[in-house]
Formats: C-alpha cells, structure tokens, sequence
C-alpha cells in the first residue's frame, strides 16, 4: 500500500530506508516542520496529507495500531530543518504513548518538538476525553498553511491550537467497520438501526437510533455539533462531510445540502463546504460532519493550496 501510494506522487514523496514512514523530498531549510500519523485503515488519512502546504511527512503504523517510537523518529529526523517539528494526531492512548517516546528520543538528539492533539468528537464527553475524528483533516490543512508560513515552532502551535478548539464533529454508522486479521466487523449492528458517536477504528457509537431520514439525522447531528462550542448566529465555519469508506457521494452530497440548510437557518456563513472521503474506517458505512469556526486568520492558511494524494485546493 505505501509503495503505491508514494508512487501517485511522481517523485515529491519518498518513501523512508527501512520504516513505514514518508516525507517530502522539498523541504526548505529553515522551516518548521509539521510530521502527521497514526494507523493505516483510514486511507486516505493520515499519510495521504503529505504534501504542498500540508504536512513534511507521516509515520504510519499497521492497520488502526499506531507507528513506534522507532518509524517516528525516523520520520522526524527525515523532515526536521533546524527549526523544530510540530506532532499532530488524534487523542488515542497507543499514539500518544508512541509519539510522546519519540519526541523524548528526538529530545536527545537535539530536535525540539511540540505535540497537539485532534479531539473534536462531540460525542465522548469532556473535551479531554475526545477522540480525533473527521476534523482532524481540517487541523492538518491550517497546519500545513501555518508550518508554511510562520517562522516559529511556537506560531505555528499557536495558529493549530486556535484551529483544533474551533473545531467539533460527529459521526454516524449505518454499517460497522471491520478488522482486516479477523474478518469480523467491530460491532453488530441491525438493518433498521443507526450507530451515533462512533469512532474512526470501528469502535461502537454512545448510543443507537432506528433509522430516519436523512434530513432528520442531519438536523440531530447539527444540533448536537452547534451547541457544544457554541457556534452561534453570525459566525463564519469551514465545513466537512466525510464518508467513513463505502458511503457514496450521493448519499455526502444529500447530507451536505441539509448541512447548509441548517447553518443558513441558524445564520451562520459557510466559506467552504468540502465533501469526500477523507478519514475513512474498513468498510464503514456512514459519515461525519465537522464544523471549523474560523476568523481571517485561519481563513488566511485555510485558502492556501494544496496538492497532497488525500486533497488538493487550487
């Protein structure tokens, strides 16, 4: 999989000696670096994301484990240009525990690194209890524009860190996921029923509804998105709809349209309504919806382009 997806890049990606890791080829000296990562099984995420205005590289692990200590040190020595590197990823145990190891190694070669984490799931609770879910894509982009730009390790945190708590999600199933070893889907769940609140590695939703309506769904899952930040009348949001792997573009599209409907009703602007299939699960079917409040700050890195295999912005 990673030989095939280093080859749709045509020579700006290579593939790092001996580990499941990746970085750009073109990295300037003197930027600061922006490394991304996490389980393979969510294609095009993360390791899709590497690229123009995206992030330097990724280290990828086997499917939905995270990458050890030892492939993110390698990534990190790969895409480090005197200025520091910047950890992205989602709020999981296994990845914070291997993330955390390799900046104490990259520590003691001198390499300094700052660490954020993705929790936009409204569905589980406190916000440091949250999961990194579909708006963790939309993290990556304001990254990737900040790491660009900024000349400091320390601006360009500042700038993610203002993205990841303007940013909330939801997700819902219609079919679970499955695990690849096994064969056996994450959790069962009845033709006539809709799973709320799952995660990205097919685990089981908060809770369960019979199935309605797309118009229905949506109007709960807005409601539920809306009221945790708030967002509220007059704001600005970037929007994402994003299928969970075998959901069509038909059925994120029909979802999208109710989506504005609902921010238009409750006065909020949207600058940009993206739909596609960005942070996928094996087999899942069912999307998520993730709202990013922005200001012309974040507009500004939001609106750079991009070319990277999972998406490009011109």
């Amino acid at each position: 999989m990673l030989d095939g997806l280093i080859a749709t890049y045509n020579g700006r990606v290579r593939k790092l000696d001996g580990v499941t890791a990746m970085a750009r080829v073109d990295i300037p000296d003197g930027k600061v670096a922006l490394l991304i990562g996490g389980g393979s099984g969510h294609e095009p995420a993360y390791h899709g994301y590497v690229g123009d205005n995206m992030a330097d590289g990724a280290a990828l692990g086997n499917v939905f484990a995270a990458p050890t200590p030892d492939i993110i040190l390698e990534a990190t020595k790969a895409v480090h240009r005197g200025k520091g590197v910047l950890y992205l990823y989602g709020n999981y145990a296994g990845d914070i525990l291997n993330f955390d190891m390799a900046a104490e190694l990259a520590a003691e070669e001198g390499i300094e690194v700052q660490t954020l984490l993705v929790r936009d799931d409204v569905a589980c609770g406190p916000i440091e209890n949250r999961r990194g879910i579909g708006g963790a894509m939309l993290a990556v982009k304001i990254a990737g524009g900040a790491a660009a730009t900024l000349d400091t390790l320390d601006e360009v945190v500042r700038v993610t860190s203002k993205a990841l708590d303007n940013i909330r999600s939801i997700s819902v199933a219609l079919h679970a996921g499955s695990i690849p070893e096994t064969g056996q889907f994450t959790f069962e769940l009845p033709d006539d029923e809709i799973e709320i609140g799952m995660g990205v590695h097919g685990e089981a939703g908060v809770w369960r509804e019979k199935m309605v309506p797309t118009d229905t769904l949506v109007d709960k899952m807005m409601e539920l998105i809306l009221q945790d930040l708030p967002f509220e009348r007059g704001n600005e949001v970037c929007m994402l709809i994003n299928g969970a792997g075998s959901t069509t573009n038909m059925e994120l599209l029909i979802a999208n349209r109710r989506a504005l409907q609902v921010l238009d009703a409750n006065g909020i602007t949207v600058h940009e309504a993206v739909v596609g299939s960005l942070f996928t699960t094996q087999e899942m079917a069912g999307f998520s919806i993730s709202l990013m409040r922005v200001d012309d700050e974040l507009k500004r890195y939001y609106d750079m382009p991009v070319r990277s295999f999972g998406w490009t912005k011109w």
